[in-house]
């Protein structure tokens, strides 16, 4: 899934990042284009401020490409990478125009998507010895889903459907609207293709047992305790994907893993998410730095 996931990511770089550049810089940098002649050139590292995952080296990448082409960008580390407070991650050379203009665009992206990677990675941490896997919502900002998505992914957790499109989710709102899960189910299933996945969400056991009847590939638990979950997980025993939603967190994610689900789905990952500290604040120091720095080091030539 990753490398799927990575290519629809790419696909979506240059209309948000030009979408954003626009935003921000609008007419233009008016402190910068003041300040900075046309032709000043200089060498910035970004340097993490926190432990954590990162993710989005490429989307900060291409905001200083777009704009200046000439802009020499390196990676130390790769999406997806555990680094610790104070670790070079990347080092962008060329145009100062360029990178003071692209500094807060660049650093919204990846700061925002390690912020995710890294909490998607303390969810995956606190169930690791089971078999079940942290799941990703819908609960994204609008226009950036496959960022987030992608996002998750570089902290090891794994993508649900990445919209309304992908898979047949019957939600109880569909349920009251359609009659009962087995209506809601009987007139879905008439119409989609075959190789198309069906997860309804139930709310107690009597509906667990309506929906696993009707062959679905995944039920969904939504909001249950956990005495609820291990009876639904005895009642399905393995006869489709078990997914356990609503109201998850740090202090409880272990123990519903422990029931036996397959997946636990969490919107804290993307709709509450604390961005990772990473800095490129710009100083006059003309030293190399070193990687115990707190700040990203601006080489002026």
């Amino acid at each position: 899934m990753m490398f799927i996931m990575k290519e629809l990511y790419k696909k979506n770089f240059e209309k948000v990042i030009s979408t954003a550049l626009k935003e921000d810089i609008g007419k233009g940098d008016v402190t910068t284009e003041l300040l900075i002649p046309k032709k000043k050139k200089a060498a910035a590292y970004f340097i993490a401020k926190q432990d954590g995952i990162i993710a989005g080296l490429d989307i900060a990448k291409l905001v200083f490409k777009k704009l200046d082409e000439k802009i020499k960008w390196e990676s130390f580390v790769e999406d997806g990478s555990k680094v610790k407070a104070g670790t070079k991650i990347a080092e962008v050379k060329g145009s100062v125009r360029a990178l003071l203009s692209g500094e807060r665009t660049a650093l919204n992206f990846l700061q925002r998507m390690s912020g995710i990677a890294t909490l998607t990675s303390v969810y995956v941490e606190k169930i690791s010895g089971t078999n079940t896997k942290i799941l990703d919502t819908r609960k994204t900002v609008p226009g950036l889903r496959l960022f987030d998505k992608f996002a998750v992914e570089c902290g090891g957790g794994t993508n649900h459907r990445i919209g309304l499109f992908d898979m047949v989710m019957i939600k109880d709102n569909h349920i009251k609207a359609a009659g009962s899960i087995t209506k809601a189910v009987d007139k879905i299933r008439k119409s989609i293709p075959k190789q198309m996945k069906i997860e309804v969400e139930t709310t107690n056991i009597s509906e667990v047992d309506e929906a696993m009847k009707l062959n679905v590939d995944v039920i969904m638990l939504d909001n249950m305790n956990l005495n609820e979950m291990k009876e639904a997980v005895r009642l399905i025993n393995k006869k489709c994907f078990i997914e356990a939603s609503g109201g998850i967190n740090l202090e409880t994610v272990r123990a519903i893993a422990e029931t036996g689900v397959d997946f636990i789905s969490v919107g804290a990952l993307t709709h509450s998410v604390k961005a990772l500290d990473i800095s490129m604040k710009i100083t006059n120091d003309k030293s190399q730095g070193n990687s115990n720095h707190q700040k990203s080091i601006i080489k002026f030539f």
